[in-house]
């Protein structure tokens, strides 16, 4: 009786462990997949950009007709006009970032240059303020974080053509790494012990 349950357990773990080295290998392939699209993205950081701005017109679009329909669904519950009014905010931003995807990308830009400027100062202050253990690191952020902010201010408009792309390519290079890394260390902990002979 014990020899059969052992060898029914050995069977599942082996066919656990080739669906984990199976499975494993999918994610290394679309880490790897997500590596070269990022490089792409980073090599042609113009055309990266249309993409991402016209990727959120299509969105804000999707979210105005939903929006839209919280209104028809709402329209005996009250909050009708204010569903109303956001679906039509969505639908213009989307319809406007559709239209001019190179202005919107300068004006995500600017945006995003000074958040990284607020944010790079507020991190320096609260660390010199706070100086609790490892202060140090999270201030060389908020100063490295506000120097770049300011370096793509100062490039503005022309920081425009090319920030978001770069910033989409280096998050999916980044993303695909840590999918390689991760499958990579659940292949190494579901594999097989190697048999004693």
């Amino acid at each position: 009786m014990r020899r059969v349950a052992r060898s029914r357990v050995s069977r599942i773990e082996a066919e656990l462990s080739s669906d984990t080295h199976s499975g494993a290998g999918w994610v290394i392939a679309l880490g790897a997949l997500q590596i070269a699209a990022g490089a792409v993205g980073v090599a042609f950081a113009l055309f990266a950009t249309i993409a991402a701005v016209l990727t959120l017109g299509i969105v804000l679009l999707v979210a105005g007709a939903s929006q839209l329909a919280a209104a028809v669904w709402a329209r005996d519950r009250g909050g009708f006009f204010l569903y109303l009014l956001v679906a039509a905010a969505y639908a213009i931003a989307g319809m406007l970032s559709i239209q001019h995807p190179l202005a919107t990308a300068e004006g995500l830009t600017l945006m995003f240059a000074a958040a990284m400027m607020v944010g790079g100062v507020y991190r320096t202050i609260i660390a010199l303020a706070e100086q609790f253990p490892g202060w140090g690191w999270v201030m060389t952020n908020g100063l490295i974080t506000v120097v770049l902010g300011v370096a793509i201010w100062q490039q503005w408009p022309w920081s425009g053509l090319w920030v978001i792309g770069t910033c989409v390519g280096i998050d999916l290079i980044l993303n695909g790494i840590t999918w390689v890394a991760l499958a990579s260390g659940v292949r190494r902990t579901a594999a097989p012990p190697p048999r004693r002979v």
